[in-house]
């Protein structure tokens, strides 16, 4: 806050844009993909000059939040960025000027996969960064000796609600073939091992 004490004027806005910039160009660094918010994370908000909006929201089941003076929010298949904006231009009705907004992750507790079937250890796995079928099986303990290795599907529902089925051959993934199919898992993948 202290940095912007001598700002007035548009001079704020230019410096709160750079530190965006900035902060967006930091994440891009991080993770070569973006992070797509799912049910059950936790965001902050920050509204700038607006101490009394800024706070930490859960995102409900149905994939929306609800914030003071919006109303309910779709955060569903957005980036943070996206429902940054979104809120930003809902309270930019209310306001002389569209105030910045700043949208984090302060828990990614959506970002689950599953593993069922035949292996050691099934259940549901928190991931925190790229996981691909080969690391989750791996999470679930491995293979059981009565698996079917090279039955093995992933389940991925897409975003208009339906349902794919991907195949993936481990016998092949473990012999250096076919890496082609140790896809990166998408949040809500099923991988099923008969």
């Amino acid at each position: 806050m202290l940095l912007f004490s001598g700002l007035s004027g548009g001079g704020w806005r230019l410096a709160m844009g750079v530190l965006m910039v900035g902060a967006m160009s930091l994440g891009a660094l991080a993770s070569p993909a973006t992070y797509i918010i799912n049910p059950g994370d936790i965001l902050r908000i920050d509204v700038w000059n607006e101490a009394d909006l800024s706070r930490e929201v859960l995102v409900r089941p149905d994939g929306y939040i609800t914030f003071p003076m919006v109303g309910d929010v779709k955060t569903a298949h957005s980036t943070p960025a996206q429902v940054g904006h979104a809120i930003s231009s809902a309270l930019g009705q209310y306001m002389n000027e569209t105030p910045p907004v700043v949208v984090s992750l302060v828990s990614t507790n959506g970002n689950k996969i599953y593993v069922i079937g035949k292996v050691n250890e099934p259940g549901e796995f928190l991931i925190t960064g790229n996981t691909d079928v080969m690391q989750a099986l791996a999470l679930a303990g491995g293979l059981n000796a009565f698996a079917k290795e090279n039955s093995i599907v992933i389940l991925r529902r897409r975003a208009d609600g339906t349902q794919v089925a991907i195949p993936f051959q481990y016998e092949k993934v473990k012999e250096g073939k076919q890496l082609e199919s140790n896809i990166i898992l998408d949040s809500r993948d099923v991988i099923v091992v008969p």
